[in-house]
């Protein structure tokens, strides 16, 4: 039998991969979604003649040589990956696994000739940040944490297979990235589904570390964009906004928008992984884009229609 042309998206019933093969499937795109559901939900996953799901994990060699057997991937999405801080430091080891996904999914690519390999790598890689914002290209990669090691090493093994085997790559580097299919584990559904029950917001630390969030509806356009243009083969891009807010600003943001009588209650400071400031220089994605980005605000209210079955 003939093999089919496919897009592949591994992790694709997290929140971004889910997102991602909706958008290749509403686009016709053949999609494959692969997702051992650790940490994804079947339940994220568009039904679409155009997509298949594959319950699997890519860090098990046999299984991805299996899968890249019976498909013919043009492109591979590798979102797949351990995430959230608590869970990531809780596992250390199962997330230096993810190294194995990491070179099963380069290798079978290039024997199967892929035409380019998408990564999504991380914020994480910058640790405590060196200059705001932090730049693809001269801010350094610092973190010493598992998530962010694996994902750095990630970088470097796609790197290399473009330059002694010619494989293509484009690397993403994700920021905060938040939408309806977003689990608990992160900040803004936590603190959204809090203040829609008036249950107390909590806070680690004092609340003065700072993050940008990126919806996901603006990740999922310019990685879509970077598909479909080939200046952007063998290109690093930070992916997020560039809207700098307090983690206390964003729980009194959500309280007023939401018009919640929750309270802010103020827990012990995380021990290592909660870095101060995080904002990218998203010049790239901005001129990618062409486009103003979806505003908090309205991200914000979107969510809380979505969680009282208003949208």
């Amino acid at each position: 039998m003939e093999k089919l042309n496919f897009i592949l998206v591994t992790g694709g019933a997290g929140n971004i991969g889910s997102a991602l093969a909706k958008a290749l499937s509403d686009k016709n795109y053949k999609v494959v979604v692969v997702d051992n559901l650790l940490t994804g939900k079947r339940s994220k996953i568009v039904e679409s003649e155009d997509l298949i799901f594959i319950k699997g994990d890519v860090n098990e060699r046999i299984f991805v040589e299996e899968l890249f057997n019976q498909f013919e991937f043009d492109y591979v999405f590798h979102y797949a990956a351990m995430v959230g801080v608590q869970r990531t430091l809780s596992n250390p080891l199962k997330v230096l696994n993810d190294i194995e996904g990491i070179k099963n999914i380069l290798h079978y690519s290039l024997e199967t000739g892929v035409k380019r390999v998408f990564y999504a790598s991380s914020s994480e890689v910058y640790g405590e940040p060196f200059e705001i914002p932090q730049k693809e290209n001269t801010t350094p990669l610092n973190s010493k944490l598992p998530y962010a090691i694996v994902k750095n090493v990630g970088e470097s093994f796609f790197k290399s297979y473009q330059k002694e085997h010619g494989l293509n790559y484009t690397i993403f580097r994700f920021f905060n990235t938040y939408g309806v299919n977003q689990s608990e584990d992160f900040v803004i559904p936590r603190f959204i589904k809090a203040a829609l029950k008036d249950q107390p917001i909590r806070i680690y630390g004092d609340g003065s570390q700072t993050r940008t969030f990126c919806n996901v509806e603006d990740n999922v356009e310019v990685t879509l964009r970077t598909l479909e243009d080939p200046n952007y083969e063998n290109q690093l891009l930070n992916v997020g906004s560039d809207d700098e807010i307090s983690i206390l600003e964003l729980a009194k943001k959500i309280i007023k928008i939401s018009k919640s009588g929750s309270r802010i209650e103020f827990l012990p400071p995380l021990a290592e992984g909660d870095m101060a400031r995080r904002c990218p220089d998203i010049s790239k994605m901005k001129g990618i884009l062409n486009r103003d980005l979806i505003s908090l605000d309205h991200g914000i209210k979107s969510l809380i229609n979505h969680y009282e079955g208003r949208d």
